[in-house]
């Protein structure tokens, strides 16, 4: 397997980006976020793309920006809530180790505060997050290969978790390939 040692997926709130800095900190490889890619590309902060540009045109910066890490990106790489929504980046993450963060809906409303600088979350804060967890919460398990609960956990033990596992599967698949 090419391509990123873990990628991160989950809804806004899951605690990707902090999770993803720490777990890249501790396996000693690089990290990288899809949203954070995306703004260097375009110049502009998501807001300001969804706002200037439009959604699709987002999503289709977003789609690029996926495949292209997913193929050159050897750490660890976070991936904004949506992405997986594109079915040509589902089908790149099938040849990955995804770990979906999940987050409930308490938790996830309590991190993302009022959603300032979130375009998705315009309006009820609550209301809007519970329908993304319950539109996307499927799609993320239907992609991860480990899935690790993230409500009332610190961060670093959070993302323990995730180095266990990958080293876990990084081993297992190299003892199958001997």
């Amino acid at each position: 397997m090419t391509g990123p040692r873990a990628v991160l997926v989950g809804t806004m709130g899951a605690g990707k980006t902090t999770v993803g800095r720490l777990v890249a900190d501790r396996l000693g490889v690089g990290f990288a976020d899809s949203d954070e890619l995306v703004e260097a590309e375009a110049g502009k902060a998501v807001q300001d793309i969804f706002v200037e540009d439009g959604e699709a045109a987002f999503r289709a910066l977003e789609r690029d920006t996926v495949a292209r890490t997913l193929a050159q990106h050897d750490g660890v790489l976070s991936l904004g809530g949506g992405a997986v929504l594109d079915p040509a980046t589902r089908a790149l993450l099938a040849d990955h180790a995804v770990v979906f963060l999940r987050v409930g809906l308490a938790d996830a409303v309590k991190r993302v505060g009022l959603g300032t600088g979130r375009p998705l979350l315009l309006g009820n804060v609550r209301a809007r997050v519970k329908q993304l967890l319950d539109e996307r919460t499927p799609v993320y398990e239907g992609l991860a290969r480990v899935v690790v609960e993230t409500d009332g956990r610190e961060p670093e033990e959070i993302a323990a978790e995730i180095v266990a596992a990958v080293t876990a599967t990084t081993a297992a698949t190299t003892e199958e390939e001997s």
